[in-house]
């Protein structure tokens, strides 16, 4: 089993996931390069990891912002060699006021693909010249199958999967490992907007955990909770004239 990463680089660090995960990871030895929206939670974040032990490196940086971000990347990088980078940074919207505008489209496109790519991308090189390194897509369990709820954000996460999915048969013989995270419910500031009950429904350290044993083992796909991934899954599996009736009477995101 590859050894622990002490060199780690967290988008959307500032709450949720992304503040769980570098908690989690935060011990004396660990350099956490942690960016995030909100000024004052990300400096939370940091200020809780260096009470672990952990060296902080947070940033504030707009992960749609190509340039800013390899900058940072590359920052963070020569600073200490990354050994792993999770994409986590993402947002949430659905048809629930009414459908999508144009401009909530091209915003969750934006963060969650753009912004995932503008997040790896630059990390990869490097850590193919060292023949070694991991890379962390946050997906997610909707990426199995559109729901008419949350159209955008199904087709967002869908991408993720399907792209770190390939990445890994393309990198796997470079020594740099791929893993597509897909969680289902966890309670953060996204999901508690939800107006609708969400079964499963699990806490951001729980799912965390989950998260790195998953990333120590090297799974391809960490999918959870098991119940819903099957569900999931036979969802996208189902052809469509016997699946589409049941999805078009699940609710409505917002």
């Amino acid at each position: 089993m590859p050894s622990e990463p002490t060199s780690l680089l967290i988008t959307g660090a500032s709450s949720g996931l992304g503040a769980a995960l570098a908690e989690l990871y935060a011990a004396p030895g660990v350099r956490l390069a942690l960016s995030g929206r909100d000024q004052g939670r990300l400096i939370a974040v940091s200020e809780r990891c260096r009470a672990k032990g952990a060296d902080v490196g947070p940033r504030i940086v707009d992960v749609t912002d190509r340039a800013a971000m390899a900058r940072w990347i590359g920052e963070a990088d020569t600073a200490r060699p990354l050994d792993l980078v999770i994409a986590n940074a993402g947002v949430s919207a659905g048809t629930g006021l009414g459908g999508e505008s144009p401009d909530q489209v091209r915003h969750i496109l934006a963060i969650n693909v753009d912004g995932t790519f503008n997040t790896i991308l630059p990390a990869i090189p490097a850590m193919v010249g060292r023949g070694r390194g991991q890379i962390a897509l946050m997906a997610s369990l909707g990426a199995f199958r559109g729901f008419p709820g949350a159209p955008t954000y199904c087709a967002s996460k869908a991408t993720i999967k399907v792209y770190g999915e390939a990445l890994r048969g393309d990198l796997g013989s470079k020594g740099v490992r791929v893993n597509v995270i897909c969680p289902g419910y966890v309670d953060t500031a996204m999901t508690r907007v939800n107006r609708f009950p969400m079964p499963l429904l699990m806490d951001a350290e729980r799912a965390a955990h989950i998260i790195r044993r998953g990333l120590a083992r090297d799974r391809p796909r960490i999918a959870f909770p098991f119940p819903l991934y099957v569900l999931a899954w036979l969802a996208g599996a189902l052809p469509p004239a016997l699946i589409d009736p049941v999805l078009a009477r699940l609710p409505r995101k917002i």
